[in-house]
């Protein structure tokens, strides 16, 4: 650092929490001579919703080993980390102030953040930094960048991922034959949705162990001092934290559960947590993984393996198709986003969110779950917590919060979507062609929940009256006319006119009792 000040740099270079990407744009035309790179640990992140210990634990740590082998390259990079530990920031944005004082760079360097929240606080704090410029730089870990959605999306009322995941298997030539889908079908959704049966989950696969090493067990000790009223435990905290581990997670899905990852991904199942599912969204989020990386290695187990096509595109689905769509979603609709509440719900989440004592089986397992791990499937999120929030008309803000602090996975431009679009609807079906909604037979159909539950999933009044069966018809009757419009919900409309005057009263009545009172379901 010849003719350089200590305290002085060029370019600061901000990587934020969810940003550990090490071919990140961010990183173009470093210089390790002159540039610094900034890492915070704001208290507030873990703060502005009430976050989960697992997902305050897995972003610190992994900040932490980023850093260390950002400072470990052959050619090393100048990093300036300011930790909980040490400089216990409140805000990114005092510690980007820190910063500033510190080094007076010329430029500050970020890469779009997934959370409009943080670029605003960034630009912000950077309005009274006359001196330095702040450059934005396109998150290129994407597989479709913001401007190539914005430009498929158009001027469209209603988006369909379907018709986007086209185009991107086409642009990247997955699961290609010519210009036609492999198998003849773009899509084999309908042939992964079955249930366990009476047996339950056979041979299931056993998951990969990532022993917490020194700077997990120090971060987990900061979390549990620091963050000790907290939801959530970190006894069996067993995420990836470093590329490394990443990679062996990707390996292992690939080896032992994508083979049968499609035909049981709906289901559920006590004591079930994590069955056939990938695990690999929290590595995807972080950036540890690169989505076209996992996309290919999926394509090419099933032409070198003969794979079940069924599991392995719906599989590619997720990542090409629904993980860019709902990104493109998050910044095409913001910040009415934020604020949708089509049905205009109004009652508070029930305390048992938060600690799942709640009667309700189904509930209870899933939340418990979450809990414990930080994790539920994407149908225990959308078809359970979610869909019970629509029917029990749950605020969609305090529901939206909720599924941002309590999964390892959740960063907002992937969490608010997927709840607010479409798990609560709250857009109006932006892009979801009908409401999530279900009596306690699917819950049944999906599940062993209802066999060890108080309430009954076939009876829709009285005592033993199934909470998501009478919310699902006391729905279906407050919205008939909208609902009856709808050609997926038609069919729905036509079962609640079967009923008598006197039985939709009855059940109304049941509802009431029960809206009025959720936190003693």
């Amino acid at each position: 650092m010849i003719g350089m000040k200590l305290e002085s740099c060029r370019n600061l270079v901000f990587v934020l929490g969810d940003q550990l990407d090490e071919e990140s744009s961010a990183f173009d035309g470093i210089d390790t001579d002159q540039d610094v790179v900034l890492m915070v640990e704001a208290a507030e992140e873990s703060t502005h919703v009430w976050s989960h210990k697992a997902r305050t634990t897995l972003f610190l740590s992994a900040m932490r080993h980023f850093a260390q082998d950002l400072a470990q390259r052959p050619a090393p990079l100048r990093v300036e980390y300011r930790s909980l530990h040490v400089e216990r920031d409140a805000t990114l944005a005092e510690g980007l102030g820190a910063a500033l004082l510190k080094y007076h760079p010329q430029r500050l360097i970020c890469v779009e953040p997934g959370d409009l929240r943080v670029r605003q606080m960034i630009e912000a704090e950077m309005a009274s930094a006359s001196t330095t410029k702040l450059e934005w730089r396109e998150d290129r870990h994407f597989l479709c960048s913001v401007s190539q959605f914005r430009a498929w999306a158009g001027q469209s009322a209603s988006l369909r991922m379907e018709f986007f995941y086209r185009t991107m298997r086409k642009q990247y030539r997955v699961l290609m034959d010519g210009d036609k889908p492999v198998g003849g079908k773009w899509n084999y959704d309908a042939e992964n949705r079955k249930g366990f049966g009476r047996a339950g989950p056979q041979d299931v696969p056993r998951l990969p162990v990532f022993e917490p090493d020194t700077v997990t067990r120090e971060v987990m000790a900061l979390v549990e001092k620091d963050f000790a009223d907290h939801p959530g435990k970190l006894e069996h905290f067993n995420w990836p934290v470093t590329r490394k581990d990443a990679l062996l997670a990707l390996d292992d899905f690939i080896e032992h559960r994508l083979p049968l990852f499609g035909a049981h991904q709906d289901a559920m199942w006590t004591h079930l947590d994590f069955g056939w599912h990938s695990l690999l969204s929290s590595s995807l989020n972080l950036k540890l993984l690169n989505p076209l990386e996992v996309v290919l290695a999926a394509g090419k187990a099933w032409r070198e393996r003969d794979l079940d096509l069924a599991s392995v595109e719906g599989f590619i689905r997720q990542i090409l198709g629904w993980r860019e769509f709902i990104r493109g979603v998050y910044f095409l609709d913001m910040p009415g986003l934020k604020t949708a509440n089509h049905f205009g719900h109004k009652n508070a989440l029930p305390a048992w969110y938060w600690t799942g004592d709640t009667h309700m089986n189904c509930m209870r397992q899933c939340i418990g779950q979450t809990l414990e791990n930080g994790y539920s499937h994407h149908i225990q999120r959308l078809m359970v917590t979610g869909m019970f929030g629509v029917m029990a008309q749950i605020t969609p803000q305090q529901l939206c919060d909720w599924y941002l602090a309590v999964y390892v996975d959740a960063v907002e431009w992937v969490e608010l979507p997927n709840t607010a679009g479409m798990a609560l609807f709250a857009n109006g079906g932006r892009f979801t062609s009908k409401p999530y909604i279900a009596s306690g037979a699917y819950v049944k159909r999906m599940s062993n929940y209802c066999s060890s539950c108080k309430y009954d999933p076939e009876t829709r009044t009285g005592p033993a009256a199934c909470p998501m069966t009478t919310l699902y018809w006391n729905f279906l009757d407050t919205r008939e006319a909208a609902l009856a419009n709808n050609q997926r919900t038609a069919l729905m409309v036509k079962n609640l006119q079967r009923m008598t005057t006197a039985q939709r009263e009855e059940v109304g009545l049941r509802a009431s009792e029960m809206l009025g009172n959720l936190d003693s379901l």
